[in-house]
C-alpha cells in the first residue's frame, strides 16, 4: 500500500539551513522551492531581488507549503549575506566554477547554521555573491549539459546537507 502524508511516521525536524535565492523570479520554481524547503525541514527561504511574485502561479506548485515555510523578500542580496555572516552563518553557494568543490565530498559544518545560496534561472549565482561565499559547491554531472534546474539542484544539495546533519547527530 502506498502511504500518504496522513499515514507516514516521518519525524518533523527543522535544520539550521536557510535557502537564499539570488534573483529567482520564475513562479513555478519559487513554488517548488517552498515544497523542497518543507520536505527537507529548512528553517526559512529568503528571496532576494526584484519582481519576485508570490501569487497564484506560485501557489499551484507550492501546494500550500508557503503557509508553513517561513520566508522573506529582500531587495539586496549583498546586505542579506552580510547580515547572515554577522549572525554566524556559513555561506555556501551552489554553482559550478573553476574552484567549486564536489557536493558529495564536501563536509558542511554541523555546528553553525548554513545559508545555501542558489541562483537565477538564467545566470546562476552572481560573481559578487560568489566572492562573499565561504564555499562554492557543485553537483557532478555526467551528461552534455553543464547545468540543471535550480529546484532540482537545490533538492540534491539539501539532501546531502541534511544527511550530513543527521549522521553527525547519530554519531
Amino acid at each position: 500500500m502506498q502511504l500518504t502524508h496522513y499515514n507516514t511516521n516521518f519525524n518533523k525536524h527543522t535544520f539550521p539551513i536557510t535557502i537564499v535565492c539570488d534573483n529567482i523570479t520564475n513562479a513555478p520554481n519559487i513554488g517548488s522551492l517552498f515544497r523542497t524547503a518543507d520536505a527537507f525541514g529548512v528553517e526559512r527561504i529568503v528571496f532576494c531581488g526584484q519582481d519576485i511574485t508570490l501569487g497564484r502561479k506560485m501557489t499551484k506548485t507550492s501546494r500550500a507549503t508557503e503557509k508553513v515555510v517561513p520566508h522573506e523578500l529582500k531587495s539586496d542580496i549583498i546586505n542579506t549575506i552580510e547580515s547572515l555572516k554577522t549572525e554566524g552563518y556559513f555561506i555556501a553557494s551552489l554553482e559550478i566554477t573553476s574552484n567549486s568543490k564536489q557536493l558529495h565530498t564536501f563536509q558542511f559544518p554541523t555546528q553553525q547554521p548554513i545559508a545555501l545560496i542558489v541562483g537565477d534561472e538564467n545566470f546562476g549565482v552572481s560573481d559578487t555573491v560568489l566572492k562573499l561565499s565561504d564555499a562554492l559547491i557543485h553537483i557532478d554531472m555526467f551528461g552534455q549539459n553543464s547545468s540543471m534546474n535550480v529546484v532540482q539542484a537545490t533538492t540534491i544539495a539539501l539532501y546531502e546537507m541534511t544527511k550530513q546533519h543527521i549522521q553527525n547527530v547519530n554519531q
